[in-house]
């Protein structure tokens, strides 16, 4: 289910990732804080940073990076960590910004073209035109899931 405002709008959490504007839906945000520190965890699979600490809760971190196929953010780069809530447990999406919450219209979505290919393809679900450019909305289910196909849904 989406969060939505006014006629119809869509509030989306606008995030940077790789220089690009990302969003996700505000009803699946439960917290958005900096970056902590995060422990690395041996043998992790591909997009697992490690594990945090968030008030008692241990939060498994995934970095948007990794998961969108792009290259990893500089060590001393000041990240944020976009939590969600899947089946009870609490994850953190490592982004490089986190924004403003914008309430988009159902005229300015799109499709996701068929020319964004990979990781970017298979992770979002929805463009949106803005008036400074495009907004690429994210599906936080689809980037938890990563591994499904062989078993290693994050989700479990």
């Amino acid at each position: 289910m989406t969060a939505t405002a006014s006629h119809g709008t869509e509030l989306l959490l606008t995030l940077q990732v790789g220089g690009r504007l990302c969003g996700l839906p505000v009803s699946r945000i439960r917290d958005v804080i900096r970056c902590e520190r995060i422990a690395r965890v041996p043998l992790a699979p591909p997009g697992v940073a490690g594990l945090l600490n968030l008030r008692g809760r241990i939060v498994t971190a995934v970095d948007l990076r990794d998961r969108l196929g792009l290259p990893p953010a500089a060590p001393d780069a000041a990240r944020m960590n976009v939590v969600v809530e899947e089946r009870g447990e609490l994850y953190s999406l490592l982004a490089d910004g986190v924004g403003e919450v914008l309430s988009v219209n159902p005229e300015s979505r799109d499709d996701v073209p068929h020319t964004l290919r990979g990781p970017w393809r298979e992770h979002a679900v929805a463009v949106h035109r803005l008036d400074g450019g495009l907004l690429i909305e994210l599906d936080a289910d689809r980037i938890l899931a990563f591994g499904a196909r062989s078993g290693g849904d994050m989700r479990r």
